[in-house]
């Protein structure tokens, strides 16, 4: 939704007093820059992820909004089912092994990871992390920053970690083999590890891992999770209005067609103050999570194909992506056009 649009005289300016503000360089025009605003509104502390990117007509600038509380609100208020969220804590309560978020920027895999950390963070337990950068800050938790111009990378600080005889630890994301390698290696020797990927659905994140050069019988070894999300918009509760649909009308969501004309009732934005006529109030999330068993284990070994691992973690019990949003949609959490939006890909 366009909020304002400001003149162009004042491109340069507003520019310039943003990378002030985030402590980037004003100078440089001609490479993107990452930075940071910290600011407070209502009571709550905010961090403005600032981006900034050359094109031909000056520099484009995206902020990305951080809620710094968002991690103490804990899983039950993340948008998981009872039962996805009683196999997570079941999980993460596991004194070694590796567990994924994985999913696109911006779909909460930090925050969900976050999440779980705060649920773990007791006294007597260490837990360590690095990321690249550190997005919130928690007491009783280690946190390291990558600084790679001096020479601090993902895989050096694991390295150091492992000194630290560490309990948990998080690693902002594995992006090549070197880090995922050190991180399979702390999970093998008695630490419970988190950590991201960018792929498309749970099963396919062995198959990235695959990728990157681990070896398949490491992965089987220690994955004992993956968990897929994206974030979708919640229905205002203010002005949602229901409307009524037959079952066959879900049937391209997966929904299993008992009675064709049965009726489904359902609801659809309309808009009004409270959420600025959107019909939208808050984000709610999509999840599938795939818990490694010793079937599993054994396809990613002799690299089965990945609609063989689908299935087989279907009969696992593993919900789909679009199948927990149709379960959303029932509860009058969003709607259909939202689901389609944010989980519906080509082929699926």
């Amino acid at each position: 939704m366009e909020a304002m649009t400001v003149p162009r005289n004042l491109m340069a300016a507003l520019i310039s007093r943003l990378k002030i503000m985030a402590d980037m360089n004003i100078a440089e025009r001609r490479v993107p820059q990452d930075g940071r605003i910290e600011i407070r509104h209502a009571g709550k502390e905010y961090d403005l992820r600032v981006s900034s990117i050359p094109t031909p007509f000056g520099e484009k600038i995206v902020m990305r909004i951080l809620d710094k509380s968002s991690v103490m609100i804990g899983l039950e208020k993340l948008g998981f089912t009872d039962e996805n969220q009683l196999k997570i804590e079941e999980l993460t309560s596991q004194p070694n092994g590796m567990f994924l978020c994985t999913g696109p920027t911006g779909s909460g895999k930090t925050t969900t990871q976050y999440s779980v950390i705060n649920r773990l963070n007791t006294i007597g337990v260490n837990i360590v992390t690095v990321e690249d950068p550190v997005e919130y800050q928690l007491n009783g938790i280690s946190q390291v920053q990558v600084n790679r111009k001096a020479g601090l990378t993902f895989a050096t600080a694991l390295r150091a970690f492992l000194r630290q005889d560490p309990d948990i630890i998080m690693v902002g994301e594995m992006r090549d083999l070197e880090t995922a390698e050190i991180a399979i290696e702390s999970s093998l020797t008695g630490h419970l590890v988190l950590s991201t990927l960018h792929t498309n659905d749970a099963p396919s994140a062995t198959l990235r891992m695959i990728d990157m050069g681990v070896e398949p019988y490491l992965i089987s070894a220690t994955v004992i999770g993956v968990l897929a999300q994206r974030l979708g918009r919640r229905l205002c509760a203010n002005c949602k209005e229901s409307y009524e649909v037959t079952q066959l009308d879900l049937r391209r969501f997966g929904m299993t067609v008992e009675d064709p004309e049965a009726i489904v009732q359902l609801y659809k934005a309309v808009g009004c103050d409270e959420c600025r006529q959107t019909g939208y109030r808050g984000r709610t999330g999509f999840h599938e999570l795939m818990i490694m068993n010793a079937e599993i284990a054994e396809m990613v070994v002799r690299r089965a194909p990945l609609q063989d691992v689908k299935d087989a973690a279907k009969a696992n019990g593993m919900r789909e992506l679009r199948e927990d949003g149709l379960h959303k949609v029932l509860l009058g959490q969003t709607d259909p056009q939202e689901v389609m939006r944010v989980v519906f890909t080509a082929g699926f």
